[in-house]
């Protein structure tokens, strides 16, 4: 069996996600000809705003005063698309976004502010103007590449026409659902004619994947983050993979997009932790159940199951995620709100500010890293893509201060704690509007309450269970006030509506 040794660095990092088209604008490279829509132009699924990587290192004192430590970055190598998914060139870095030199740049600069660096990996499809396809579809059979992805028989010996752009008819067999294969000739992800499938037991595939991760391990990122890495189904190539990252850099972090439990790929030979979306939903379940928007959140497929929580069905929630992994997973796991991937968490919670704020509480408290998609802590709103993916609003007028100044103090308390990071954690009381827990280590103790409830609340919180027996807490913000602990139990702890607090 596998020992679980997730990189210590992330156990204590504080994430930021960046979508790179729509973050940061340098005026280092030169736009002289090219069509880029207005910064504040409403989002669509095509334009390209002209976001770039000198642009984000030019913000790197903002993200350090926000309380950032490792930035996550959506897909920055070269693409036809301003998501940049549909990879052509997994060497090089989008010439939009300033090319290898602008990470270059970006990388040096972020390390030497003590800033960790992991882009996205897109591995498990490219796009239609990746040589290797773009060469099959050129010739055939005959083609060196022909193995590479999954084509159809009659289309590579001439017997049918390849339709990577469909016709009508073959737009319309897609939509019957008769699968890309025979549609248009190849496997595509989710049927997207855009993004042909690799095959990834073919073995130069395999080495050319290895090779694109370990090369930008020695470039210098710290780590990847996997895109849709369970549609890879093969163990063995993520064990190669985890090798190969980890013999160049044993402290790279490696975390995967799966949405669901995820035990298969956390046993310490594949993955070092997945995006905790589970943890996500029951967020917004409980804090922001009243306003949910269950059409709309619905909308981002693993959120299907979304729905209002009450408190001991939040508790449960979590326990029971907090119950699939390794306590060292646990502690590695990226915990989020939302992605570019779902509509904001303050747009599927109808804008309840409250509800936000409540989720902040909870995110930077509990075990595992938080990460703070871009804007969001300023108040950014958005439903369902491309709306989640406008471009960040630099004129500070357009801010929600008092939001701003809750992240950052919530930062700075789990930088101040040790137990908060690494801590383990302790469910000590749960009714329909309030939930309390502990996070426990060493001589460091904590009670964390959360009140949901519209209406002011005071209650009495077991604390035995983090060794608490006599003696009494105060607020981290505010330590002039007290709550005494008698026999185990702390007495009397008021919260005005929609609250929390963090007690020491």
């Amino acid at each position: 069996m596998s020992v679980i040794t997730p990189p210590e660095w992330v156990k204590d990092a504080v994430f930021y996600q960046i979508f790179p088209d729509r973050f940061a604008k340098s005026e280092r490279l030169h736009r002289d000809g090219l069509h880029l829509e207005e910064w504040d132009s409403p989002p669509n699924p095509f334009g390209f705003k002209g976001g770039d990587l000198f642009g984000v290192a030019e913000k790197l004192d903002y993200l350090q005063d926000l309380g950032v430590t490792a930035i996550y970055f959506n897909p920055i190598f070269a693409s036809p698309a301003n998501h940049r998914y549909h990879t052509y060139d997994y060497f090089s870095v989008d010439p939009l976004l300033g090319g290898n030199a602008a990470f270059r740049h970006l990388i040096d600069e972020a390390h030497a502010r003590g800033l960790r660096v992991v882009p996205d990996g897109v591995f498990n499809h490219a796009s239609r103007g990746f040589w290797q396809f773009n060469h099959t579809l050129e010739n055939g059979a005959s083609s060196p590449y022909v193995d590479w992805f999954h084509f159809d028989p009659d289309r590579l010996y001439g017997k049918k026409h390849f339709a990577p752009y469909p016709d009508p008819a073959a737009q319309h067999a897609l939509q019957k659902g008769k699968g890309s294969f025979k549609a248009i000739g190849y496997q595509a992800w989710w049927d997207l004619p855009a993004l042909p499938k690799f095959n990834t037991r073919t073995p130069a595939v395999r080495e050319f994947i290895w090779n694109v991760a370990t090369h930008w391990i020695e470039f210098g990122i710290d780590g990847w983050r996997l895109d849709v890495p369970q549609e890879i189904d093969d163990d063995e190539f993520w064990r190669e993979f985890r090798r190969r990252v980890k013999t160049l850099n044993s402290e790279a972090y490696i975390v995967g997009e799966i949405w669901e439990q995820s035990q298969r790929w956390l046993q310490g030979d594949q993955f070092d932790a997945v995006m905790n979306y589970p943890v996500t939903l029951a967020c917004l379940g409980f804090f922001g159940g009243h306003q949910l928007d269950l059409e709309e959140t619905r909308k981002a497929g693993g959120y299907r199951g979304a729905r209002p929580m009450d408190g001991v069905d939040f508790a449960n929630a979590i326990e029971t995620v907090l119950g699939w992994y390794d306590p060292q997973i646990t502690l590695a796991q990226l915990n989020l709100l939302d992605s570019h991937d779902t509509p904001r968490f303050i747009s599927s919670v109808r804008e309840d500010w409250s509800a936000l704020k409540l989720a902040y509480w909870f995110l930077f408290t509990y075990p595992g890293a938080p990460c703070i998609y871009y804007g969001d802590e300023i108040g950014m709103v958005g439903r369902h893509d491309p709306e989640c993916r406008a471009a960040f609003p630099w004129d500070e007028s357009r801010w929600n201060l008092d939001l701003l100044a809750h992240v950052k103090q919530l930062t700075a308390l789990r930088k101040a704690y040790p137990a908060l990071r690494r801590g383990s954690f302790h469910r000590l009381y749960a009714d329909r509007e309030v939930v309390a827990f502990g996070r426990w280590l060493d001589q460091d103790k904590l009670v964390v309450v959360l009140n949901a409830s519209t209406a002011p609340q005071a209650i009495d919180i077991p604390v035995k269970a983090i060794g608490l027996g006599e003696g009494a807490l105060g607020d981290a913000f505010n330590l002039d006030q007290r709550w005494p602990i008698v026999d185990g139990v702390l007495r009397e702890v008021k919260l005005p509506p929609r609250s929390g607090l963090v007690l020491i």
